[in-house]
């Protein structure tokens, strides 16, 4: 089919200014594809992303399209970690599936390639991608390579870990310096099973990207041809007129949670995926928090990564990456093999000569670490709407935990306390008013995690949040408390000290106070309004519950 300035006189004065970039008669009648970069000199994950945009315009053009490389913003969330530049993180993703709408619709582009790699990036440019509905494929920059010390695999949360170790006086200033030097020795995103490589290979299990986009680290030539292949692909996909409201279904979505529960990922993919059935309009009946949970409750945890243990995305990827474990599940009838991909073939036939070659790393069902998935959703008085729990990364002696409550309003007072020891064991610290409205924002809060688990808490104490985690996060952190404090819900009206029972099992979390002095606080509660000013204070107006997605509201 002729783009959109392929002929006509109503489209001289566009065609003039095509002319102005140096395009010749033959590009402008070739089907327009924008490659959707979000290079940048700030994200390690990002650095290297100039080299996969131009092989993914080379697979365009063997495939006979017109490439484009267009721009997209990004923020490193490790970099913006511990101070007001987290604030961002979150809302970044609505500005980057605004910014991809605007972009793709304005310029009349044909197709698109999305190439992203970090955190909020891949679920901005998700939504942005079913929004327009162009023949879409996505291709990450790729894991990075774990670090080295000592003989032992790092990465960024050994980083923070260590930093609370310091804190502690576990370690000295030499030893922390070490550690800085060796935690982070490649492009590409931090190399765990954290938010960013969660969606890479979430993307997989969607149909939204090819085999091995999840998994090639990013300094092997592997992650070039990949590009390639993507850049043919899309062109096929252009072909035969295949959008992603085709592909991504509510089973698709399904599929993409059992992986989820497989690998053990990022507590933030909820969240996106979340999101994503809100932008594609599912009703909570067909995708919701409680679908995750039935999801866990049938899908056996077959990969432990960090921060949940000692293997990284690369000895993933040589255990036979998210095919083997799409894989492993459609022969167990956990997987829905018909779903399509961006590969023009069902689940079933991309993964058909997919195998595990290291059973430890990708255990068989019938030998999982555990029969459930590494998330777990939590309800009870304290998080009506819901609250969420990486469980594969928590020390099963914290599965159960009742304490009292240590109750602070902020990250920056948590941290302060927990910098000057006075955290105990046994103690629930309440990290409230970090919710998406409260924050607002709904920052990540991997330093009093990561100092936690460096102070030698991390099997004695709990800590719940209306906030978010990182993916790198361990132990037993419950964030995405819903109603968020700021909305008025139950952690707004914790009182140091109240005894908060957690029972990750059986999916409850519950403030240890009766309904009537539940009721009798909630009647005289004003939430805390904190300082907001531009973009944040538009979010705060705008946006809803986490438990919802944390999108922003179409009605106002």
């Amino acid at each position: 089919m002729p783009n959109t300035f392929s002929s006509g006189i109503n489209m001289s004065a566009q065609r003039s200014l095509l002319r102005a970039l140096g395009w010749t008669e033959n590009e402008m009648k070739k089907p327009l594809v924008a490659i959707v970069s979000a290079q940048s000199e700030i994200i390690p994950g990002h650095m290297h992303l100039n080299g996969i945009a131009r092989a993914v315009a080379d697979g365009v053009l063997a495939a006979g399209g017109k490439p484009v490389i267009v721009p997209s913003i990004g923020v490193c969330d490790g970099i913006a970690m511990g101070h007001r530049g987290m604030k961002y993180s979150l809302p970044s993703r609505e500005i980057i599936a605004d910014s991809a709408e605007i972009l793709l619709t304005a310029h009349a582009f044909d197709a698109a390639v999305f190439v992203g790699n970090c955190d909020k990036i891949i679920p901005g440019m998700l939504l942005g991608a079913v929004r327009v509905n162009l023949p879409s494929v996505f291709v990450s920059g790729g894991p990075m390579l774990a670090g080295r010390k000592d003989g032992k695999k790092l990465s960024l949360s050994s980083m923070f870990e260590a930093v609370g170790a310091y804190t502690s006086g576990n370690i000295d200033e030499a030893e922390l310096s070490a550690y800085e030097c060796a935690a982070c020795p490649s492009s590409g995103s931090c190399s765990g099973m954290f938010t960013a490589n969660s969606m890479n290979c979430l993307l997989e299990a969607l149909g939204m990207a090819l085999p091995g986009n999840g998994t090639i680290p990013s300094v092997y030539s592997a992650r070039l041809a990949l590009a390639k292949r993507t850049g043919e692909a899309v062109m096929h996909l252009y072909e035969k007129n295949i959008r992603p409201r085709d592909i991504l279904t509510p089973d698709a979505l399904k599929n993409a949670e059992r992986i989820d529960m497989a690998i053990g990922a990022s507590s933030n993919s909820v969240l996106h995926l979340l999101a994503l059935a809100n932008e594609l309009g599912f009703s909570k009946a067909q995708i919701s928090v409680d679908t995750m949970n039935e999801i866990s409750a049938i899908t056996p945890n077959l990969c432990r990564l960090a921060p949940a243990g000692d293997h990284y995305i690369e000895d993933l990827h040589e255990a036979g990456g998210i095919s083997a474990v799409i894989r492993t599940l459609i022969d167990a009838n956990l997987f829905d093999g018909s779903a399509l991909t961006v590969s023009l073939l069902s689940q079933d036939e991309t993964t058909k000569q997919a195998k595990v070659t290291d059973p430890e790393i990708i255990r068989p069902v019938n030998a999982p670490y555990s029969s459930y998935g590494g998330l777990a959703v939590l309800k009870g008085n304290l998080a009506k709407e819901g609250a969420v729990v990486k469980k594969s990364a928590v020390d099963p002696k914290m599965y159960r935990h009742s304490g009292p409550a240590r109750v602070f309003d902020s990250e920056e007072e948590a941290m302060q306390a927990i910098s000057r020891n006075q955290i105990r064991k046994g103690d629930v610290v309440v990290i409230r008013y970090e919710g998406p409205k409260g924050g607002p924002g709904m920052r990540e809060m991997l330093s009093p995690t990561s100092s936690i688990v460096g102070a030698g808490l991390g099997d004695t104490v709990a800590l719940i949040t209306d906030g978010r985690f990182s993916g790198a996060t361990r132990g037993a952190a419950i964030g995405h408390v819903c109603p968020e404090a700021a909305a008025g819900g139950v952690i707004g009206i914790v009182a140091e000290g109240d005894v908060i029972d957690i029972d990750i099992e059986k999916g409850e979390i519950s403030l240890r106070v009766s309904e009537e002095e539940i009721a009798k606080r909630l009647a005289s509660f004003v939430p805390k309004v904190k300082p907001a000013e531009g973009y944040l204070k538009r979010y705060r107006a705008l946006v809803s519950s986490a438990s919802d997605g944390a999108v922003l509201l179409n009605d106002f």
